[in-house]
């Protein structure tokens, strides 16, 4: 059995120090890895970033951590620099990109995506029409290709025993119910779970919808789990996959 401690859109600012990190004392007796789905930062800065690394560190020594970042992330066009601050401190974040770790007798491979948004079938978004249509709609197409492949690659390789996908925007309604319909295209998109039914995974974690909920599955079958903070209303959920 692995044990999976997830969180997302926390949000940390400057004047958070001291205040995460209470929260997550116990996490390495509970959960053998811990994912955070994007939105750690509040604007993106990097000062913001080495406040919720230092919060994180005492875990990230003890626990793989993985990590991929949200739109917050990105507001102050600092991504690059944000990513460098929390790899620094034993927080490896993915983009594109998977890596695996061993656990009890496991390998379990992490690939994650930012994701983006578009919308979902029957009231979607295409690339069609004026140059930013075409734009908005062909990234998210990019970057569910990129964690397509990067599950594939888990599987192909033979590298991985469970699989997980991590990312921030949601590849599901089911777990955006409670928002505004209006706003799913800017909260998920199909593509998405179309790339991870593709390619297969036994979980996918995301975060995002501050105002959806927490459970839903891709049509292909596989189990999704909004971990947004204001969803699951802890400082982290733990999951066990890998049961008989």
């Amino acid at each position: 059995m692995i044990r999976v401690a997830a969180v997302a859109d926390v949000h940390c600012g400057v004047d958070s120090a001291g205040r995460f990190r209470p929260h997550y004392e116990h996490l390495p007796e509970q959960a053998d890895l811990f994912l955070i789905a994007g939105d750690l930062t509040r604007r993106g800065l990097a000062d913001e970033a080495l406040v919720m690394a230092r919060e994180l560190e005492d875990v990230a020594a003890r626990v793989p951590t993985f990590a991929v970042l949200g739109n917050h992330d990105y507001h102050c066009d600092d991504q690059a620099i944000v990513a460098k601050v929390f790899d620094a401190a034993g927080i490896q974040v993915l983009e594109g990109e998977s890596d695996t770790v061993e656990i009890d007798g496991h390998r379990v491979g992490v690939a994650g995506v930012k994701g983006f948004g578009g919308g979902f079938a029957g009231a979607c978004g295409t690339e069609f029409g004026e140059p930013e249509m075409k734009a908005f709609v062909g990234h998210t197409r990019k970057v569910a290709g990129w964690l397509e492949t990067s599950l594939l690659e888990l599987a192909t390789r033979d590298v991985a025993d469970v699989r997980i996908a991590l990312m921030h925007y949601s590849p599901v309604e089911a777990t955006l119910r409670g928002e505004r319909p209006e706003i799913y295209p800017f909260l998920g998109s199909y593509l998405l779970a179309e790339a991870v039914d593709r390619a297969g995974a036994d979980l996918v974690v995301h975060g995002h919808a501050h105002g959806g909920s927490e459970k839903g599955v891709t049509p292909g079958g596989v189990h999704v789990r909004n971990v947004a903070l204001p969803v699951i209303n802890h400082a982290y959920n733990v999951y066990e996959l890998g049961q008989q």
